[in-house]
């Protein structure tokens, strides 16, 4: 396939997904091959996208319930979250961590043990209107003005290529969760309904939601909220948590 074909069949299969609510946050359920997914959108230019660890008195927040209830003096809620990245026992995160303009953890760029450390990894960097994914080693030679990032691994998608060690016939699945940025600047994050290898998971990225660059955020723990599906996953507190808020009216 083509890269202009490539492109214009993503296109198609995106406006498809989101035909009616292109221009507001939210999420639905879709099908990829034999793989149920729900697939949540928001755009930087217009939608209030954050990352969320602790609250004002240093707690961590841990919960989905818990940022919603941190919002509500703001006047805003959680139109849909999902768990942001790799971290600690203590829930501090694993690399580049980023919140409201402050940098809360130093970006990783060494192989390493784990997801984490499968070369090429990411970031996910929120700025004023935008956002991109980035390799890491990229970032840190010439980083972004971030508002919010965090960093996980590994790349799903790096420039329309799939990331190298993703074998077809694999047989690790687990329930993933990723997120990506479309080349007209929209953030889609994407879990997995039924447990998916890693290349599978890299194509729908790459081949249905349009996504030259991908990231994966984690498999054992990911969870999502999203109220309009009502659907909030439960389980242990998590580290950073990825957000789009709106008004509570």
């Amino acid at each position: 396939m083509s890269a202009a074909t490539w492109i214009a069949s993503s296109a198609i299969l995106l406006a498809s997904l989101f035909s009616g609510t292109a221009q507001a946050a939210g999420c639905r359920d879709v099908a990829f091959e034999d793989t149920p997914f729900t697939v949540c959108e928001a755009d930087p230019a217009t939608d209030d996208i954050r990352l969320f660890l602790r609250d004002d008195d240093g707690r961590l927040l841990g919960t989905f319930e818990n940022v919603d209830a941190s919002l509500a003096s703001e006047g805003r809620r959680l139109a849909f979250a999902v768990n942001a990245g790799m971290y600690h026992p203590d829930r501090r995160p694993v690399g580049l961590y980023v919140e409201d303009g402050t940098e809360r953890a130093r970006i990783v760029t060494r192989k390493g043990p784990g997801n984490f450390g499968l070369l090429p990894n990411g970031v996910l960097c929120i700025g004023d209107g935008w956002a991109r994914v980035v390799e890491s080693r990229a970032f840190a030679a010439e980083p972004p003005a971030c508002r919010y990032a965090t960093q996980s691994g590994p790349m799903l998608v790096i420039d329309g290529a799939l990331h190298p060690r993703f074998l077809p016939d694999s047989r690790s699945r687990y329930i993933r969760n990723g997120v990506g940025v479309t080349p007209e600047g929209r953030m889609i994050v994407a879990i997995s309904n039924r447990p998916v290898t890693f290349h599978r998971f890299a194509r729908f990225f790459r081949d249905v939601l349009g996504t030259p660059n991908a990231l994966f955020l984690d498999g054992n723990i990911s969870r999502l909220y999203a109220p309009e599906l009502r659907r909030q996953d439960f389980g242990f507190p998590m580290g950073p948590i990825l957000g789009v808020t709106v008004p509570t009216d």
